[in-house]
């Protein structure tokens, strides 16, 4: 059964007065939509981006709808370690406590393989690996959070073409853009449910839990595909002509990701998505969750191997302090 309503909108979001979100990939698309909607229901929210003109464009948006709305910009490239750190620390030093961290932000489907200012192919170290670090950087941020929640993006590829390439992680010896893609969705929601095992078995004291938006019209579909490329991409031919029949707005796409961070219902480990049409369009239910992303194994395996490659090492034991 279903943990949520078929009717579920934002109107149907608790109150977020004053609780401290951070939405990474904030200045468009899904981000910028999540953004809006918890600044909107009072949340002081934090996006980051890694174009500052860009960044001052959300801001000015989110403010013509609510100016009321407390939010801010700040710069943060997920593609370079060095860049997560800094900004980790700087938060740190600038708040006492956080507690929504939206993992939103990734790229799609570069049609030749680029790579991380650390080396890493560019999906599997922006879409998963930045957010890895990012949120171990993080934890005693959202340790001092009230009921501190952490979502994290996947997508409906996580089910299809997807495993974890220990051989090739990065795709040296032979790069298939959607399946990369695909292991970095895999790699965000096996991410997800482990985080909320070492959350139980270490008392972080979080909710851990991911969502998808289904097919959203966003510039995702188009702007890594034309990465390396001096013509359009078929896939944004491709694009156009599926939209109409089973596309939905990047609003509509948010919605499963606004339901994980704030909903009474959403469970620790929940996956949530649209309904329809293969989960690619309609209202948020629970989503489909393929095997691999249920081996807790595969987990553990990827989390050693993810503090290897960020340098981040996350704590194994029960702190004695919050």
């Amino acid at each position: 059964m279903s943990a949520t309503s078929a009717t579920w909108t934002i109107r149907d979001m608790p109150p977020q007065k004053g609780r401290r979100v951070l939405i990474t990939g904030a200045t468009g698309g899904l981000g910028y939509e999540t953004a809006l909607a918890l600044a909107q229901a009072g949340a002081d929210v934090l996006l980051t981006g890694r174009n500052p003109a860009k960044g001052q464009q959300a801001l000015a948006r989110i403010r013509a709808h609510c100016p009321a709305a407390t939010i801010r910009y700040a710069d943060l490239d997920l593609a370079d370690l060095g860049a997560v750190t800094a900004f980790a620390d700087r938060l740190g030093n600038e708040q006492e406590g956080l507690d929504l961290l939206v993992n939103n932000a990734g790229v799609m489907t570069p049609p030749i393989r680029h790579e991380t200012r650390d080396g890493f192919e560019l999906q599997f170290g922006t879409n998963y690996l930045g957010h890895f670090a990012l949120t171990g950087r993080l934890l005693p941020l959202l340790r001092r959070g009230k009921a501190p929640r952490v979502v994290n993006l996947s997508s409906g590829a996580h089910r299809l073409l997807a495993d974890i390439h220990f051989d090739d992680l990065q795709w040296r010896t032979s790069y298939k853009p959607w399946r990369a893609y695909a292991q970095s969705k895999l790699a965000m929601i096996l991410f997800a449910f482990e985080l909320q095992r070492r959350s139980n078995a270490f008392d972080w004291g979080l909710l851990s839990n991911a969502a998808h938006p289904g097919y959203a019209v966003t510039d995702l579909q188009t702007s890594g595909p034309r990465l390396g490329r001096s013509r359009p991409h078929p896939m944004a031919w491709l694009t156009r002509l599926m939209q109409p029949l089973m596309s939905q707005s990047a609003a509509e796409g948010a919605l499963p990701t606004l339901f994980a961070a704030t909903a009474t219902e959403a469970r620790p480990s929940g996956y949530y998505g649209p309904q329809d049409m293969f989960e690619l369009k309609g209202p948020v239910g629970d989503a489909s969750v393929g095997d691999k992303a249920r081996d807790p194994a595969l987990a553990a395996r990827l989390w050693t191997i993810s503090e290897k490659l960020t340098g981040v090492i996350w704590p194994n034991h029960q702190p004695s302090f919050v």
